[in-house]
């Protein structure tokens, strides 16, 4: 779950509630808390609906360390495709060179998926699964805009793939597989 926002008042979201529960799950299976303790947190997690309750309902969980993982290269390609582990928060780095990440076959254990792009010039190309959902707010272009058509309509249960970052010299471009 990403850190939680100034305003504990904020009204909370489906994803950011079941990353609680999920977290919750995963805390008492390290036996972390009781099973009593374990009902009690998830019935005040469940029916959170602002920011801070849902912050009472963790507090008593240790700092969650976001699984991340960097790809960099200064100049050449950066490819990887086939049934790789996505990670919660992937960060790709190139000064020079073609990026191609291809994430219909791969292993997305998280509901949400964080792509940092910071790419000097070259072209990026990103294939997602087929029912993903795509968010490209956060990705800035210098020179030429992302090239991106969201799937409709979207189908429920895929993975929520958001890509941030900065393009200079170069185009990133975005699409579903076709599978």
């Amino acid at each position: 779950m990403s850190p939680l926002p100034d305003d504990p008042s904020r009204r909370i979201g489906e994803e950011e509630r079941d990353a609680a529960v999920e977290r919750l799950q995963q805390a008492y299976a390290r036996g972390q808390f009781a099973h009593e303790e374990m009902d009690e947190l998830l019935q005040r997690a469940l029916t959170a609906k602002t920011h801070g309750e849902l912050a009472e309902a963790l507090a008593s969980l240790p700092e969650e360390k976001p699984d991340a993982s960097t790809i960099g290269a200064l100049s050449g390609r950066i490819r990887r495709r086939g049934a790789w582990r996505v990670p919660r928060i992937l960060k790709v780095e190139s000064a020079f060179g073609r990026v191609r990440l291809d994430l219909s076959r791969a292993v997305i254990e998280h509901p949400v998926v964080d792509i940092e792009l910071q790419l000097g010039t070259g072209r990026a190309k990103i294939t997602v699964p087929r029912d993903a959902v795509v968010d490209i707010e956060g990705l800035r272009t210098v020179w030429k805009d992302s090239l991106y058509k969201p799937r409709r309509p979207a189908r429920p249960g895929g993975p929520k793939i958001r890509i941030t970052g900065t393009m200079g010299f170069g185009r990133v471009k975005i699409r579903h597989a076709r599978r």
